[in-house]
């Protein structure tokens, strides 16, 4: 099955150092992106959806800009290949406005099904920081 890389920038109206702590941790992306989270192991989570465990290896990190979560077990093939989700948070030159940039590289789905799922995602992240 062929992936589909999905990139889309959301204007949020918050500071990185607010923002990061619930792009980076299991408690944070719990309330947002996932039905559960938990950290198992220095970079390891168990992400779930669906009543369905999804291990994650945050495979790369910098403070206050991005983070990205690596799916091992989504391809029995070559780790290239494997599904990922990664948050940057970029500002705007001029306006300074926060903007979050979500990868996600994933065989499911469609682009439409994609950006309904990361609009509505986004959608409860901002309700949250209130931005």
């Amino acid at each position: 099955m062929s992936k589909i890389k999905f990139v889309r920038e959301y204007p949020l109206n918050a500071s990185a150092k607010m923002l990061y702590p619930y792009l980076s941790t299991a408690s944070g992306l719990a309330q947002w992106l996932c039905d559960a989270a938990m950290q198992i192991g220095d970079r390891k989570y168990n992400l779930i959806w669906d009543n369905q465990d999804h291990i994650a290896e945050m495979t790369s990190h910098r403070m206050n800009k991005s983070v990205r979560f690596t799916f091992p077990g989504s391809n029995k093939g070559a780790s290239h290949d494997y599904s990922y989700i990664d948050f940057s948070i970029e500002s705007g030159e001029l306006t300074q406005e926060q903007f979050l940039r979500v990868v996600d590289y994933t065989d499911v789905g469609d682009v439409e099904q994609l950006t309904e799922l990361w609009d509505n995602q986004v959608l409860t992240l901002r309700e949250l920081i209130g931005g």
